[in-house]
């Protein structure tokens, strides 16, 4: 019997820069806040509503470094992770939060936005947790029919590896 699920699946903005510090053992720890805004129309007035949930997100180990590279305010990310609760004291007052952490078990994508991470996307994984299905054998694929010479790429067009999977 399974002990149960913890995994948060969030698409928003970055809310501010990222912040970066290193631990004494070397290990990176980039901070962000994450907004997300859920849209809908009243049904009284039939105003469109929305509402701006702010998540704290904390990013480990290389996903941290890549995170504090790479996004920027109002930049938009797709992340995988877990929620965790922290406790600590402070003038004798218990204070509380919950966070979003993304660490060697997470994901973190880049996806277009305002920020510097609009150039387009890329998911970040630790390799170890990547894992890709094997392309199925099944019929050839077929080719379209070759275009008129008139609109055929350069020569040099070919040259790559057709080997790429993507």
């Amino acid at each position: 019997m399974a002990r149960g699920v913890n995994k948060v699946i969030l698409i928003g903005n970055v809310g501010g820069d990222p912040e970066t510090r290193y631990l004494p053992n070397g290990n990176a720890v980039t901070n962000i806040t994450l907004a997300t805004t859920d849209s809908w129309k009243d049904k009284q007035t039939g105003q469109q509503q929305d509402r701006t949930e702010w998540h704290r997100v904390v990013f480990f180990g290389k996903l941290a470094e890549i995170a504090g590279e790479y996004l920027r305010k109002g930049g938009q990310c797709y992340i995988e992770g877990r929620l965790q609760t922290r406790e600590w004291e402070k003038d004798g007052v218990k204070r509380y939060t919950t966070e979003i952490v993304v660490d060697m078990n997470g994901t973190l994508q880049l996806l277009g936005g305002r920020g510097n991470n609009s150039e387009g996307g890329g998911e970040y994984a630790p390799r170890q947790q990547q894992s890709r299905p094997a392309p199925q054998q099944s019929a050839p694929q077929q080719r379209p029919a070759p275009q008129p010479a008139a609109q055929q790429p350069a020569a040099d067009y070919d040259s790559f590896d057709d080997d790429i999977p993507f």
